[in-house]
C-alpha cells in the first residue's frame, strides 16, 4: 500500500463525517457571513419624530383648542385643562422646531415651558413658515 492508496482510503472514510459536519454547520456559517455583510451595509438614517405635516396640524388643532378653552370654559375646570393643553402645545412646539432645526428651549420635563417661552417658540415657528392659526392667543 502506498499514500495514494492511503490517501484515497482517508478520504472515503472521512468523507461522510466532513459532509454531515457541513451540513449542521452550514447555517451557522450563513448566519456569520449574513450578519458580516450586514453590518458592512450603510444605515439608512431615520427620522427624529413624527413628520412635520403631523406636528403642525397637532399645533394648530391644540391651539384652537386652547382658544375655545379660554372662551367657554367654566373657571374651575379651565385652570386644569388650559394648563394640559398648554404642556400638548410645548411638547408639540418643541418637536417642531427640532424638525426645523430651529433654536428652542430644552425643558427639563416634557411640556414644562412658560407662557412666555412657548409664545417666543410659536413665534419663530411661523416665521419660519409653519402655518399656525390667527387666533393663537394669548401665544402671538
Amino acid at each position: 500500500m502506498n499514500v495514494w492508496d492511503v490517501g484515497k482510503l482517508a478520504l472515503i472514510v472521512a468523507t461522510p463525517t466532513l459532509f454531515g459536519a457541513a451540513i449542521l454547520l452550514a447555517p451557522k456559517w450563513w448566519d456569520a457571513a449574513s450578519s458580516y455583510w450586514e453590518a458592512r451595509r450603510p444605515v439608512p438614517p431615520e427620522p427624529l419624530g413624527p413628520p412635520i405635516e403631523q406636528l403642525a396640524a397637532d399645533l394648530r388643532r391644540l391651539l384652537r383648542l386652547h382658544g375655545s378653552l379660554t372662551d367657554s370654559a367654566h373657571i374651575a375646570m379651565r385652570a386644569h385643562r388650559l394648563w394640559a393643553v398648554e404642556a400638548a402645545i410645548a411638547v408639540r412646539a418643541v418637536e417642531a422646531a427640532r424638525a426645523l432645526d430651529l433654536p428652542h428651549p430644552s425643558p427639563a420635563t416634557p411640556g414644562s415651558l412658560r407662557r412666555d417661552e412657548i409664545a417666543a417658540l410659536l413665534q419663530s415657528l411661523a416665521a419660519s413658515g409653519l402655518v399656525l392659526p390667527a387666533r393663537a392667543r394669548p401665544f402671538i
